[in-house]
């Protein structure tokens, strides 16, 4: 008998499957890939080994592994609060956490800007209380990722800690197992993936920012200059085969970095007997 599928049509869900994708990355990344070929190998050197092309790079992605740890810690705290433990106002402080995926970018980083600049009402408190500025530094762009990468990670790992079976808990309470022995031993090592998931997501998000982050950089050269801003400024320039240069950098160095989180995953969940 011929096997029946639940959803029928599987090869023009398919076709249209491979056309979108097509369409919406391939097409697109080719056209990147096509762009940057314009440019010989010394030109493409020369384009990307740049003194300000590298010091955005090393902005850009210090930053973004800076503020993906940070959001994965209090990421997993706050998930952890949601799902263990019930207090007034969840409900609202649950949908809150979303706001940064329905506000636009570009609102988002005015308001830290302006909260954070130095006459500003967290700007000019951290500056009189510990001498720290904020706005227009490093620090700001940190803060900024953080405000949009924090829902990456609540919304990974709370599925996880929702669905955890709290039996396994129980039993290794029975066998004598403190609660820090618990947490280590039996809860983390069981949602240590998704963190790993919700940090890369954090991450690759954080590279490739621009609306939030421009406002608060302050966009000074060699300080806080981002790539994406660099990719502007060619653009605007009419240096097309060079943005195209550092875009395709960026999407390369991103990729070998999110291949080797992958793999990390691959291995933690192997390890812990998940696959």
């Amino acid at each position: 008998m011929r096997q029946s599928h639940i959803m029928p049509g599987k090869r023009p869900a398919l076709g249209f499957t491979l056309f979108y994708l097509g369409l919406i990355v391939l097409i697109p990344l080719s056209t990147l890939i096509a762009k940057s070929l314009l440019l010989s190998w010394d030109e493409y050197l020369a384009v990307i080994t740049n003194k300000r092309v590298l010091a955005s790079f090393r902005v850009s992605f210090a930053a973004s592994l800076i503020a993906a740890a940070i959001a994965s810690l209090f990421g997993f705290i706050i998930a952890w609060t949601f799902v263990r433990y019930p207090f007034p106002g969840k409900r609202v402080l649950d949908a809150l956490i979303d706001l940064p995926f329905a506000l636009p970018t570009a609102v988002a980083g005015i308001v830290l800007a302006t909260i954070y600049q130095p006459g500003g009402f967290l700007g000019k408190l951290l500056s009189q209380a510990f001498g720290i500025k904020v706005a227009y530094t490093p620090t700001g762009i940190v803060i900024a990722l953080i405000f949009i990468a924090l829902p990456f990670v609540v919304r990974t790992v709370q599925p996880v800690l929702q669905e955890f079976d709290a039996t396994m808990e129980e039993a290794a309470s029975t066998l004598g197992a403190t609660r820090l022995q618990v947490f280590l031993k039996v809860i983390f090592p069981n949602v240590f993936p998704a963190l790993l998931t919700g940090f890369a997501l954090s991450f690759a998000r954080g590279i490739g920012e621009y609306g939030s982050v421009i406002f608060i950089a302050g966009n000074l050269p060699y300080v806080s200059e981002i790539v994406p801003l660099m990719i502007i400024t060619k653009l605007e320039q009419y240096e097309y085969a060079g943005a195209t240069a550092i875009a395709l950098t960026l999407l390369v160095v991103s990729f070998l970095l999110l291949f080797v989180i992958n793999l990390l995953q691959y291995w933690v969940r192997k390890r812990s007997g998940q696959l």
